[in-house]
């Protein structure tokens, strides 16, 4: 019966969070060094809250939860492209995050994920989009790849070519990204974990 209990539990923040983390998807802004089709949103937070709260696992299932209510109400415009995007680079941040912090339950270790995690994310989003997502996303529109340079290159003369692209727009947009969702979950965790680990063991 408790494990029952701890289950439903369980299940009940895991559904609130990922419900938080596709409402989180509607905030969101451009940076001006990176394509206008892509924008800043911190919608890893509850992902990372319940890393923290409930283990790796629930990090990621409210990532998976969050793409999967985002293409049920919102569809693709993608062509589910950015929604893969989405779940390589947000479970690279969660899942290391969440592992790190599992090994010592502790502020230091917490800061130490959300570092490496960042970091990681960073890495994984470059190469994945020089060599999977945007060549995916170019075949599917029919686009050659010095299109998105061209996007690029009037607001950020620094992208000369579609290397780059990755190096100078793609990198530093996700390292602002992970800073800021870092910043705030190191600022929300502790005041909400006592709720998030109430009946967990």
């Amino acid at each position: 019966m408790n494990k029952k209990q701890f289950n439903i539990s369980e299940i009940s923040k895991i559904s609130i969070l990922s419900a938080i983390s596709f409402l989180l998807m509607f905030l969101k802004f451009p940076l001006p060094f990176s394509p206008t089709f892509m924008e800043i949103d911190i919608a890893e937070l509850p992902a990372l809250i319940a890393g923290f709260a409930m283990g790796p696992v629930a990090g990621f299932l409210v990532i998976c939860i969050k793409l999967l209510l985002s293409i049920v109400v919102k569809g693709s415009r993608t062509f589910y492209v950015g929604e893969l995007s989405n779940l390589i680079v947000s479970a690279t941040f969660v899942l290391t995050t969440a592992i790190i912090y599992k090994k010592h339950r502790n502020k230091k270790f917490a800061l130490l994920g959300l570092l490496i995690g960042s970091i990681c994310m960073s890495l994984v989003a470059t190469i994945s989009n020089y060599f999977v997502i945007f060549p995916l996303y170019a075949k599917i529109l029919k686009l050659d790849l010095n299109a998105f340079v061209n996007m690029v290159t009037k607001i950020n003369p620094l992208v000369k070519n579609y290397f780059t692209l990755m190096v100078f727009s793609i990198l530093p947009f996700n390292l602002v990204k992970t800073f800021l969702t870092s910043i705030v979950t190191s600022i929300l965790y502790k005041k909400i974990s006592p709720i998030l680990k109430k009946n967990n063991k």
